[in-house]
């Protein structure tokens, strides 16, 4: 890795089980090419495998007097550092050993979630991203990230 290169962090990983849930954190994850994250209910061979958002995008939302954890936005794994929503699709992410491409930024919300209807907004929509899986590896939050 170069020194050009941006570096963030992992703050949490969150997976769940079954799609409409909130996600939960792991310690771990392993991350597969053309599947995702092994284990979570958002895995398969398609182009939203990960979402990921930052915690400081998240802020915005808590100072609007709610409590949030990790994982509330159903992001797969939380960050700080970088400025998610600005990067192109296509922008490479290395997360340890693992490689990911960015190939969404935002998403359509069509029935708005349990934070929307409490405040009036909710930042996945706009800030999120999803990634696909080009290297696999396992990942924590100890992980050396960047891009």
């Amino acid at each position: 890795m170069s020194d050009s290169c941006k570096r963030f962090k992992i703050l949490s990983l969150n997976i769940s089980e079954k799609k409409g849930v909130q996600k939960k954190p792991v310690a771990e994850m392993e991350l597969k090419p053309d599947h995702g994250i092994m284990g979570d209910a958002h895995a398969g061979d398609w182009h939203r495998q990960i979402s990921l958002l930052a915690e400081e995008d998240i802020e915005t939302i808590k100072g609007k007097g709610i409590e949030i954890h990790f994982g509330d936005f159903a992001e797969n794994i939380t960050t700080e550092g970088v400025d998610l929503s600005s990067l192109a699709v296509g922008t490479r992410l290395f997360l340890g050993d693992a490689e990911v491409e960015v190939t969404q930024i935002g998403k359509e919300c069509h029935q708005h979630c349990a934070i929307f209807h409490t405040v009036g907004d909710c930042v996945m929509p706009r800030k999120g991203i999803f990634v696909k899986v080009m290297k696999g590896g396992k990942i924590t939050c100890e992980s050396e990230c960047y891009l």
